[in-house]
């Protein structure tokens, strides 16, 4: 199994129970020197899509998953990869057992545009159910979109 720091909707465990069911919550962290942020608006959803950037003093709210082998491709598929939208990145995340090293998701495209209102409220619903501090998810619902 490969470790992999969810963001944004994939913090919600319902949700990735459907797109990875193999692959179980191993706990929560934070992806510190990483700001969430949007881009892609071009791509035809309702706005821009979620995706990280490097921000030396921010930090993301990261759900980490034991991914078994035969979810990996699917969750790739999911996220775009075989059509260029998303890449996957090595990063660094900060648990309350230490530091460990997973592959995230980062979007193939420029920061930009919003998000839609209905998009944010899921990835702050998920964040939310995801244990993410009141202040975190609070900073999430106010976010332009």
């Amino acid at each position: 199994m490969t470790l992999y720091a969810a963001y944004a909707s994939n913090l919600d465990a319902r949700q990735m129970s459907r797109r990875a069911p193999h692959s179980p919550l191993r706990g929560t962290g934070w992806m510190d020197g990483w700001r969430l942020t949007f881009g892609g608006e071009q791509f035809g959803w309702e706005g821009s899509i979620a995706t990280i950037v490097e921000d030396e003093k921010e930090q993301v709210f990261v759900a980490l998953y034991d991914i078994a082998p035969m979810d990996e491709q699917g969750l790739d598929r999911w996220e775009g990869v075989p059509l260029g939208f998303y890449r996957k990145l090595r990063v660094r995340v900060h648990t309350l057992d230490g530091d460990v090293t997973a592959w995230t998701y980062i979007l193939n495209d420029y920061e930009g545009g919003l998000p839609s209102a209905r998009y944010l409220g899921i990835i702050a619903d998920a964040a939310e159910s995801a244990g993410a501090p009141h202040d975190y998810v609070m900073d999430l619902r106010k976010r332009p979109c």
